[in-house]
């Protein structure tokens, strides 16, 4: 984990927030490298689930919400942590995590009694602050999805089963963070709610389980890094009647990252009860009218970047040389080409370079770089998981060619200048 947080940093992956000024704890800044990561997975998801399925749209519902939409879905009243505190260095801990001794588990210091502590973030909407003005930050994306279900059922004419994709920011006031991203107050969720007719809920449930675990192996995720873990039954939360965590081996051990959740129709009720809305489901076919329940998968963006970093990381020895590679997927990558000139001092080289990266700039993200030797920007771009490198030489200005090499292979193609493109469109796809 400590190599992945170095790279991280020097390579412009992701930076501590506010560092200027110490760091926020627990809240993450995506540099440069790390933004394009990012787009780049958020992309493929919605690729996959969104553009790929003709049974899912999209939605981007926004972050602040009525407060009474969390007094329906429970989060007022159950989203709490029965939490102890320490009288000598103040800090809070879960106590479930309090071991026999009632001693604090940083300094072992006396703690204080148990108390609740909501999850929420709480803010305050408009000039004038009192408790007519108290909101939430979304603590999670779904609701936003539940409050517009008979928005997207009207105005797409959708029928069950269908779902709603929706990525986007959510807080959580968390009081153990820690373990880089992992687990953060401000982080990004991919979900979907999945809306059924009750009595295929298991089947559906089923399904998108497989359907969750085989998207991370095919974006490269090693099988054996993964595994399924069902929860028992006094562990599941107050709306699931079923749940499985697809869990991947960090270095600090098997953790969740995603869920799937069978949600039944808990939510929508607690919306039409509150509300006094109708939310029920109309099927033209059958004349029936039901509330539909809800398979709901859903992960975490920010685990999801760890797991591909932590995944991909290689190290070998080449030449008696250790080298640094991510072996990240092509679709993933940050950048998927960069242009090297082998001699910066010829200006015809260079020109070529440059030209040759500007048009490749029109299909995907590439890169120009000749700030130093040949053998150092191919570590460089090695460690940061660029697919491909394109070497201009002076052989390149009388036969019209370049050398193309591969990151994984180190295998060296010889390509017409004209057919780089084409050539690297088939690789990338």
């Amino acid at each position: 984990m400590e190599k992945i947080v170095s790279l991280c940093k020097r390579r412009g992956f992701i930076f501590q927030s506010s560092e200027i000024y110490g760091g926020l704890a627990s809240t993450w800044d995506y540099g440069p490298l790390g933004a394009e990561l990012k787009r780049n997975l958020k992309e493929a998801w919605w690729r996959s689930n969104v553009f790929e399925r003709d049974d899912v749209e999209g939605l981007d519902a926004s972050i602040l919400m009525h407060p009474s939409v969390w007094i329906a879905s429970g989060h007022v009243s159950n989203f709490e942590d029965t939490l102890v505190e320490c009288k000598s260095c103040n800090k809070r801990h879960k106590i479930e995590s309090i071991g026999k001794d009632k001693k604090c588990p940083l300094c072992g210091g006396e703690l204080t009694g148990a108390h609740q502590f909501n999850l929420m973030l709480k803010t305050n909407l408009g000039p004038v602050k009192s408790d007519l003005s108290v909101t939430y930050m979304r603590p999670e994306t779904a609701q936003g999805i539940f409050v517009n279900f008979v928005n997207v059922v009207n105005s797409m004419r959708r029928k069950i089963p269908f779902g709603i994709a929706q990525i986007g920011k959510s807080f959580r006031n968390e009081v153990t963070t820690g373990n880089f991203t992992f687990r953060s107050r401000e982080f990004e969720q991919m979900e979907i709610e999945f809306f059924v007719k009750p009595g295929t809920d298991e089947e559906w449930y089923h399904k998108w389980v497989d359907e969750r675990f085989n998207w991370y192996t095919k974006f490269g995720i090693k099988k054996e890094n993964l595994k399924k873990r069902e929860h028992a039954k006094d562990e599941l939360a107050h709306y699931a009647k079923a749940c499985t965590d697809i869990e991947y081996n960090f270095p600090f051990g098997w953790s969740e990252l995603e869920g799937i959740a069978n949600r039944t129709d808990f939510d929508l009720k607690q919306h039409m009860k509150l509300s006094g809305q109708n939310l029920e489901y109309y099927d033209d076919e059958t004349k029936e009218r039901y509330v539909p329940y809800v398979i709901e998968p859903s992960g975490g963006i920010d685990r999801s970047i760890l797991a591909f970093l932590v995944d991909s990381y290689r190290e070998e020895k080449v030449k008696d040389q250790k080298r640094v590679s991510l072996a990240i997927h092509k679709a993933l990558a940050p950048i998927k080409a960069a242009v090297l000139p082998l001699l910066r001092n010829r200006p015809e080289i260079v020109k070529l370079a440059k030209d040759i990266t500007n048009d490749l700039k029109k299909s995907f993200k590439a890169m120009y770089d000749d700030t130093a030797s040949i053998g150092r920007l191919y570590r460089r771009q090695d460690e940061i998981g660029t697919p491909y490198c394109i070497t201009v030489d002076v052989d390149s200005l009388s036969d019209n060619k370049v050398t193309v090499r591969d990151r994984d292979t180190m295998i060296q193609d010889r390509i017409a200048v004209g057919m780089v493109k084409e050539f690297l469109a088939e690789k990338l796809k």
